[in-house]
């Protein structure tokens, strides 16, 4: 259909219910010149007379009474469907599609997930989980979950989370057979299990005290991508991990694993989610975020 027609049918319909050209007029906001001209042209392409004009009123002809019952549930479909649609504007509602990687899927979202599910019953949540750094833009995402170190600098970035720490783990019976390091030169003597980012280079454990900050290269049996695999691993004395602190907090507590180097591991800031700049933020997503938000210090 051409754009034109669909205006001109509603601009008919106004006409019609008005019976007046000025009055029809006022309500379309429109001259009553530029009124008369719009119905002209429409029953130029249509090849039929809508309208019997005279000098005070006009009324439809048979064939407009026949279009405008037709024109009045179709122009009421319609405008029930842009307030609809604008309607999402104001409430949250529709899909937010979320990535992010594992861990914080695994420490940060789920434990607050249910609650912003049932909050906000009419949003519909995609999650995909994977540690390489996506475009998020280019892969259909509404937005990112990630430390604000990795954003790319075109992005809104807020935080979302409390911050966290890194700790190097190890099980009672690896450090009763190895001891435990006391600085970082002391790894060079023990079996690390190392992290491998999907980009294929491997994860140089960052350890950091007042003034004094250090990239180790480490070495061991075991190379994965996946922090659970590690931390299994250094559960099962195969040697020290060095994995997000949140994410072993049960084993540690329980005695299960063991933080070595806890000097050299100071608090850094959380997750932030992230999203482009020049994006408007949707309600579902300004949602998230305000959920989110509020449970930075649980």
């Amino acid at each position: 259909m051409d754009p034109r027609t669909l205006t001109d049918l509603s601009a008919f319909a106004v006409l019609a219910e008005q019976r007046s050209f000025r009055r029809a007029a006022l309500v379309l906001e429109v001259s009553p010149s530029a009124l008369s001209h719009r119905l002209r042209k429409l029953e130029a392409r249509l090849g039929v007379r809508l309208l019997n004009r005279t000098t005070r009123s006009v009324a439809p002809t048979e064939a407009g009474e026949r279009l405008l019952s037709l024109l009045g549930p179709a122009l009421a479909d319609i405008s029930a469907g842009l307030a609809e649609v604008a309607a999402f504007r104001e409430r949250p509602a529709g899909r937010l599609r979320l990535n992010m990687p594992r861990s914080a899927a695994r420490i940060l979202l789920a434990p607050r997930l249910g609650g912003f599910l049932k909050a906000y019953s009419d949003i519909r949540v995609e999650i995909i989980t994977e540690n390489a750094l996506t475009d998020i833009v280019a892969a259909g995402f509404d937005a990112g979950i990630r430390f604000d170190d990795r954003l790319p600098a075109d992005m809104v970035a807020i935080r979302i989370g409390p911050a966290m720490r890194m700790a190097a783990v190890a099980s009672p019976d690896y450090l009763a057979r190895h001891g435990a390091p006391r600085t970082p030169q002391d790894l060079a003597a023990h079996a690390c299990l190392r992290l491998r980012w999907p980009s294929g280079s491997y994860y140089h454990w960052e350890l950091e005290k007042p003034g004094d900050a250090r990239r180790v290269v480490v070495d061991g049996p075991l190379t994965a991508d996946d922090n659970e695999l590690l931390t299994q691993a250094a559960l099962d004395g195969a040697g020290i991990a060095f994995v997000l602190e949140p994410g072993v907090r049960h084993e540690l507590e329980a005695g299960r694993l063991v933080a070595v180097l806890e000097d050299w591991c100071p608090p850094f800031p959380g997750y932030h989610v992230y999203y482009p700049s020049r994006r408007q933020v949707s309600p579902a997503l300004r949602a998230f975020i305000d959920h989110m938000r509020a449970g930075m210090d649980d």
